[in-house]
């Protein structure tokens, strides 16, 4: 369907996309940290970006105390000196005029957004007291820790040593759980960040729901786009017809909720034609017997019936997949928590990937490389007789006790089942935007003693909180450094401030340890600086604190195939069998399906479309809303629909509507896009608009948001992630509604 001309166009549009940084509008002072020499005048310093979670190498150059440029930083092995528009706009996140500036404690009732700025010994104090008070009324699994990011992990070495084992955060439940269970069962290890997909050098992609181009991952989609300009062919399943399939040689417009039948489809043609990677599945894989058996009535007539996608298209799509082995990325996703049987959906695709002989080959998808790290001996963590609160490990038997199950704490925080949640402790992301059912997530809160919020800017749960800690930027702070083993090469990167906090907002690690020492865990933390904790965690790599801050990443030799396994004398895979198991023995036991089956999902109810979301290419979630560069290419999100059911409906191409779903929620107004590119039974909008925080003046009520109309969810009985759609809206006139 492409042809080179637009391949080549798409690699030099999406390769680099990139947007002027803004200027600052205050000067700071600059602290020593090491860095690049840069033009007279110009201090350059190398550091990690947060306008996303890719972690992009940036160099930030600085005058005077002031950044006054962000760009890609060429030795990191990650970018190469690449930057999207949202790292370009780094400088818009320093120097907001929004940003939280100094500490907070609630003067009025939660909601309402009434707080007074007080001292950082107040609000310490204050926060430090309530946790002890809960802790000797309830016990410390009363407080559960919501994390995201790199930099939640000092805020995680605390919350152990007070002894809480309830920390989640939204990138498992709500994100990447799904993928990782189901490549953890097939081939005994999940994706690391970034995906370890080799798009390069495929031969052949296949997305199935990935919006590259969308999400933009620098590093991946100049990968992405080198591949289409090497050669390689594009198969893009997707119910709308996204950036990625407007490049693709087959756009599959699936039925929602019907991928994994495809794919059964799929490897029943690879199987029946004797397609798949013999000599490969003979010998890595056991269960093909099982799988050929299980597959062999899910015919491609049988699925074009559910799928909407013509047999014949179904078989001409598998064989160029049998004709492409071994350099087949079937890409994993990123956002998997769809539909509820996502735990089976990522199995298939990873029975899918082993047919092909993907795994740990060239053109599909690498293997990490482990690299040591260092530490300090610290005290034992509490344990806690109690348990989890969140089902991670009973209810969801596969779900990760390390991440945790963000809505199983809201669940128990409702239900004081196994017992009562008294505090939440949310760093670094908005529980009411990146979790579904918000007005669950508002009831939860209620019933606190405790909402806690360290964040950079004042989103809409700053208004529940009782207080409120502004944590200096990325360009002000250091983090824990990155160390990417899934990376090819693999690397140690790290962040370090470029100038001073400004205001009175304070790095996360400062605020931890202040916070330890108020409640006698500071042997916790023994250390002093950022420097002599990074000098810990990198010692057993054999490189120094000097050399790393003034590179900012440090890579190391990559052993990114199942031969460098192999001829290392190391396990090539870590189930149980010691190979890749297209049959899972473990789900057996659990009484789950060994190998996918498909269920029906709901179709829409007369009238409604079912509601399905994606990524904005220069905003990240809702982070970047605020951002003015940012905001000024994207100040909202639109309604993507038929041009059929548009004209049933009697409206057209930019009406404003709002949406409604069947709980009777009803969204913000945001414009209507009429397109031939999108299924009838759907409709589409990008995720993170729609924010109600008054404190941030470009974001606020801008857009619309799509978790405000996920009332609705089907949570993975595996792993116990929120199936998100599976809600049905309507757009309607604001004069109608």
């Amino acid at each position: 369907m492409s042809d080179k001309i637009s391949r080549r166009t798409f690699l030099s549009a999406m390769a680099v996309a990139s947007a002027s940084a803004l200027a600052p509008r205050s000067s700071e002072a600059a602290v020593g940290s090491p860095g690049k020499s840069g033009t007279k005048g110009v201090r350059k310093v190398a550091t990690i970006c947060e306008m996303c979670f890719w972690r992009c190498g940036v160099l930030a150059s600085v005058v005077d105390g002031r950044v006054v440029r962000v760009e890609g930083n060429p030795e990191h092995p990650l970018n190469r000196g690449r930057l999207c528009a949202r790292g370009n706009a780094g400088t818009g996140l320093l120097y907001d005029p929004d940003r939280l500036k100094y500490p907070m404690l609630r003067t009025g009732k939660r909601g309402e957004g009434k707080l007074d700025r007080v001292s950082w010994d107040v609000a310490l104090d204050f926060l430090a007291d309530k946790l002890k008070t809960i802790r000797e009324k309830h016990g410390p699994e009363a407080v559960a820790y919501f994390p995201h990011g790199i930099g939640s992990r000092f805020f995680g070495t605390l919350m152990s040593a007070y002894g809480t084992p309830n920390s989640a955060e939204p990138s498992f439940a709500q994100c990447r759980g799904p993928r990782d269970v189901g490549y953890q069962l097939t081939f005994g290890e999940g994706f690391g960040s970034p995906e370890p997909v080799d798009l390069a050098n495929a031969r052949l992609v296949v997305l199935i729901g990935s919006h590259i181009g969308e999400n933009v991952f620098t590093s991946q989609v100049t990968s992405f786009a080198e591949g289409l300009a090497n050669g390689a062919k594009l198969i893009a399943v997707d119910p709308r017809f996204s950036t990625a399939a407007s490049k693709a040689d087959w756009w599959l417009p699936i039925r929602p909720g019907t991928d994994i039948a495809l794919l059964l489809a799929w490897i029943h043609v690879l199987i029946g034609e004797q397609l798949y990677d013999k000599p490969y599945i003979a010998q890595y894989a056991t269960g093909l017997k099982q799988l050929a058996a299980h597959v062999k009535p899910f015919t491609p007539a049988w699925a074009a019936a559910i799928t909407d996608i013509p047999a014949q298209r179904i078989i001409e799509t598998a064989r160029a997949m049998g004709k492409a082995k071994p350099a087949v990325v079937v890409h994993p996703g990123r956002h998997t928590t769809w539909y509820g049987d996502d735990t089976q959906r990522a199995r298939a695709m990873a029975i899918l990937t082993a047919l092909l002989g993907s795994w740990g080959r060239k053109g599909g998808i690498t293997l990490s490389t482990p690299i040591a790290r260092g530490g300090f001996e610290l005290p034992e963590f509490p344990f806690s007789e109690r348990g989890r609160a969140d089902g991670a490990g009973t209810t969801y038997p596969l779900a990760s006790e390390e991440m945790g199950v963000t809505n199983g704490l809201i669940d128990a925080t409702l239900s004081e089942q196994p017992y009562p949640l008294k505090g939440w402790i949310v760093y670094g992301q908005n529980v009411l935007e990146s979790i579904p059912q918000p007005e669950r997530t508002r009831r939860a809160i209620d019933k606190l003693d405790l909402l806690a919020v360290i964040d950079v800017m004042p989103v809409e749960q700053t208004e529940f909180a009782d207080v409120v800690l502004p944590e200096a930027t990325y360009l002000e702070r250091y983090d824990p450094p990155v160390i990417a083993e899934s990376g090819n090469p693999p690397f140690v990167s790290v962040r370090m401030p470029v100038v001073e906090p400004m205001y009175e907002s304070r790095p996360g690690w400062w605020i931890t340890k202040e916070l330890a020492r108020r409640l006698e865990l500071d042997s916790f933390f023994p250390w002093q600086t950022p420097e002599e904790h990074l000098a810990a965690v990198i010692a057993p790599m054999g490189i120094s604190v000097q050399d790393l801050c003034n590179r900012g990443a440090i890579s190391f030799p990559s052993r990114p195939y199942l031969k460098d396994r192999a001829a290392a004398d190391e396990p090539l895979f870590a189930t149980d069998s010691g190979k890749i198991e297209l049959h899972s023995q473990q789900l057996a036991e659990l009484g789950a399906d060994p190998i996918p089956l498909f269920t029906p999902p709901t179709e829409p109810p007369k009238g409604y479309f079912r509601l399905v979301y994606g990524r904005a290419a220069v905003h990240s979630f809702a982070r970047t809303q605020n951002n003015e560069a940012l905001h000024a290419m994207m100040p909202e999100n639109d309604a993507w629909l038929s041009t059929n059911q548009a004209a049933a409906l009697g409206l057209k191409d930019g009406d404003r509507v709002v949406l409604e779903n069947l709980a009777g929620t009803k969204s913000l107004p945001l414009s209507l896009r009429v397109t031939e590119g999108i299924r009838e039974d759907c409709l589409y909008m990008a995720h993170g608009f729609g924010q109600r925080s008054k404190a941030m003046r470009r974001a606020d009520r801008r857009g619309a948001s799509d978790t405000a109309l996920m009332s609705e969810i089907k949570v993975d009985p595996l792993m116990g992630g929120t199936g998100m759609r599976v809600n049905f809206v309507r757009p309607i006139l604001p004069t109608d509604s």
